[in-house]
């Protein structure tokens, strides 16, 4: 799912084609991708982007009229710009288009499960219904994170990515978050102390900086192409490496999974040697299970 950095570099890459553009046509492809009623999607054509904005992991188009148009990629949604106007949606995983008098914006979905969902709201109190109210990292206080890490008593990494504490973290970046803290995924928050917190509190904003940075320098002047913006980028410390080398203590990358998630982390740099049970391979393995690095090296 697109967090944080790549939702930014997705409002950058559309401030600089469709901001002042009147928004012509909309062609929806998928029924599922609609999700108001009122008004009706197709009152958003015609209107002038007056502007962009991220709202947790949505990406908002505000028209003119009072309008927000609000899309979530959710886990497989992607977009495209083609200066085509009027451009084909492709076939299988397209979505939707919109047209602008400079080109066209194409939605995609590369899943069957279509989750990806586009709102059409009129007023800033029915968009703010679809904040879910987590906290700007970078508009807070050390001391409001560490409030809101420590309002549950829940797993750090559950905890980071939920985005009614934290605002457009999610399983990807928290990976890596966790890996620069030094802080293992499955640590309570209650059990985190005050200097730990304020470890992860800078981690939090160095990795998010460092990796927006990243992509600005990555996409400068174009737009990102398909399969471009992903949750499993060539420079990450962990996620997605799974059986490759820390690059820090050169240890083999670890993982839990569970649901359609993993969690990516460091036995040496984050848990003291200790390996993290995957609960479907522990009620497999009992005791055979390794409960250390070294234990799993060995074998």
């Amino acid at each position: 799912m697109p967090e944080f950095p790549d939702v930014t570099i997705y409002i950058e890459a559309l401030e600089a084609r469709v901001r002042g553009q009147k928004l012509e046509r909309i062609r929806i492809a998928s029924p599922f991708l609609i999700r108001s009623v009122e008004p009706p999607i197709f009152e958003a054509e015609k209107k002038t982007v007056l502007g962009l904005r991220r709202l947790g992991k949505r990406i908002v188009f505000e028209l003119e009229g009072g309008l927000f148009l609000i899309l979530h990629l959710m886990i497989a949604g992607r977009m495209r710009w083609q200066e085509e106007k009027g451009a084909k949606i492709p076939a299988k995983l397209g979505l939707a288009a919109f047209d602008f008098p400079n080109g066209t914006l194409l939605l995609t979905e590369a899943s069957s499960k279509k989750r990806a969902s586009l709102h059409l709201v009129r007023g800033s109190e029915l968009l703010a219904r679809h904040d879910p109210g987590g906290l700007e990292v970078f508009a807070c206080s050390e001391r409001e994170f560490s409030e809101a890490l420590r309002r549950e008593n829940r797993m750090l990494k559950r905890a980071l990515a939920d985005p009614k504490l934290f605002s457009g973290i999610g399983n990807a970046y928290s990976d890596e978050i966790l890996h620069a803290a030094k802080l293992s995924p499955v640590t309570l928050t209650g059990k985190l102390t005050d200097a730990e917190i304020a470890r992860l509190f800078k981690a939090v904003k160095a990795t998010l900086i460092h990796w927006t940075d990243e992509l600005r320098r990555e996409f400068a002047g174009r737009f990102p192409g398909a399969g471009e913006i992903t949750a499993f980028r060539p420079g990450f410390a962990m996620h997605g490496r799974f059986g490759q080398p820390c690059p820090v203590c050169k240890t083999s990358v670890q993982r839990i999974r569970y649901a359609e998630n993993e969690t990516n982390y460091c036995p040496r740099c984050q848990t003291k040697g200790k390996l993290l049970a995957d609960r479907s391979l522990s009620r497999l393995l009992k005791n055979d299970w390794p409960k250390t690095i070294e234990e799993w090296e060995e074998e």
